[in-house]
């Protein structure tokens, strides 16, 4: 029996060979060799990522939980929801109930999936899983060694304008500020699931 291709067979690439360029403690950097739908071949360089998780944490009275962090990459502080990056092997859930209470020393009751991103499609292997968090109770931060940063709340239209006017850049931050406008208006429909729900 045979079936018949894939309806985007002619747009995909083919990997002919690969060179590690670069591994450091969590990231690599790949260089590889690619046959094109033509024919001809193109190399295409990026960065392997292990994954992550981006939390929007929901307080009772409508508000939500930021952070500011310094980020030494753009040389700036950012504002930015709770995320973390994926252990080996870790459950996306998991990691977002560990980021949180980390970051933020919030637990919470309840639990959506909403989907995920994938950051920088043209360079890095990078994708987020977006999770919302709600019935909060605050307790201590765990802040890893050498980790700085301020946790404070905002309604959500502080976010969004902040979204709007610049202030906030960071690109999980302005998806997810999407994925709660739509989720507050009804547009989005959530899953919620008690904190021991996995994925």
């Amino acid at each position: 029996m045979t079936t018949s291709p894939p309806a985007d067979a002619h747009l995909r690439e083919e990997l002919t060979s690969r060179e590690s360029l670069a591994k450091g403690n969590f990231l690599e950097v790949r260089r590889d060799t690619v046959k094109l739908p033509d024919g001809h071949s193109a190399t295409r360089e990026y960065v392997v990522h292990p994954g992550a998780v981006v939390v929007i944490p929901l307080l009772d009275d409508g508000r939500v939980v930021l952070e500011r962090q310094f980020r030494y990459p753009v040389g700036q502080v950012m504002i930015e929801f709770p995320a973390g990056k994926l252990d080996a092997g870790e459950d996306p859930l998991v990691c977002g109930q560990r980021e949180l209470l980390e970051e933020t020393g919030y637990r919470a009751r309840e639990w959506a999936r909403a989907g995920a991103m994938h950051l920088a499609v043209g360079y890095s292997t990078e994708i987020i899983h977006i999770y919302f968090a709600r019935g909060l109770s605050l307790g201590e931060r765990q802040l890893d060694h050498g980790e700085f940063l301020d946790v404070f709340t905002a309604t959500p239209d502080e976010l969004l304008g902040w979204c709007r006017d610049g202030s906030v850049t960071d690109a999980k931050t302005l998806a997810c500020a999407l994925w709660l406008q739509n989720t507050g208006s009804g547009a989005w429909a959530l899953d919620w699931q008690g904190d021991s729900a996995r994925g």
